[in-house]
Parts: C-alpha cells; structure tokens; sequence
C-alpha cells in the first residue's frame, strides 16, 4: 500500500503507517469485545489523529518544497484577480480533509455498535418476557450474529481507509500537483 502511494520516496514511512494502522486496528477491534470500549467512536479522538496526520503531512510539505509548498493553494494559470477567493477555497478544503477523515472514522465504528447494542437490547427483553417471546427472540438474535462479521469486517475496512487517505495525503505533500 505504501509503495503503490508513495513509491521508493516514501518507504521510509512505512512504519509510521503501519503503526497507524495496526492502532487503530486494535482500537476497532477491542470495541468488539462484549463489555468493553471503542475509543474510536469518540469524536475527540479520532479528531486528535486526523489532526496529528495532517499537522505531520504538513510538516513534510514544507520540509519537501518550502516555501513553494503555497502553490498548492493557487492552481496553476489563475488570474491574479481570483488569488483571494481561490486560496480561501482551497485553504478551507485542506483543512476539511482533518473534518472528513475523523467524521469518517468515528460515525461508522459508533453507528455500528449502537445497531448492535439496540438490538441485544431488544432481544434481550423479548427473551425476559417469557412464553412465546423465549423463541422469537432468536430472530434478533441470529442478525445480531450476522452482524457482528460485518461490524469485525467494518473495523478492518475503516482502518485500513484511514491508512491509505493518509498516504495519498502524504504522496501529495511529497509529489507538489
């Protein structure tokens, strides 16, 4: 993945990738133990890594292309007229990548574990209420089951997202478009 992104450049980092990966692999997974906590579906954090990735990807930025680096908020052959509008547009959408890759992370592991605490909810009453119910609640049972493959499958999937989005955002700060 960080060859495919960042080429023979960005092999260096590789560990830093992969430790992001693999903590916020555990993160996810950890939540998935019953009585336990996903610190990932709490906006704070995943906001606090989002801005420590962009804080990091900006720091390459700079060390790579220096002060050229503003570039990036101009696109080549602009008017002269338009620099004022064009370099807030793209400066609120550079920082939006901070907004979007937490939002991200955070709304799909805290979506996931309420669907599946509502439901052992809902079975779990329906199998307090005795007689007929004893049964039935097998059906929110079984898709509570089912969805706990696709809930593992989304902690994995989210991880490996939020890896990749930072290294195409460390492969623009490294390759100035």
């Amino acid at each position: 993945m960080v060859s495919s992104n960042l080429g023979d450049r960005g092999q260096g980092y590789f560990p830093m990738i992969f430790v992001l990966f693999i903590f916020l692999l555990t993160c996810n997974l950890i939540g998935m133990v019953p009585y336990s906590f996903t610190v990932t579906s709490h906006i704070i954090v995943t906001l606090t890594l989002s801005l420590t990735v962009y804080i990091g990807v900006t720091f390459i930025l700079f060390r790579e292309h220096g002060f050229h680096a503003l570039s990036l908020f101009v696109p080549a052959g602009a008017p002269f007229a338009l620099y004022f509008l064009l370099i807030g547009i793209e400066l609120i959408s550079n920082v939006m990548r901070v907004v979007s890759l937490s939002v991200r992370l955070f709304a799909n592991m805290m979506s996931g574990h309420i669907l599946l605490k509502v439901l052992l909810g809902f079975a779990w009453t329906m199998m307090m209420s005795g007689g007929i119910m004893l049964l039935v609640h097998l059906v929110p049972m079984g898709v509570v089951f089912v969805l706990l493959f696709l809930e593992t499958a989304v902690a994995c999937i989210q991880a490996y997202v939020f890896a990749i989005l930072t290294c195409i955002y460390l492969n623009e700060a490294m390759n100035l478009h």
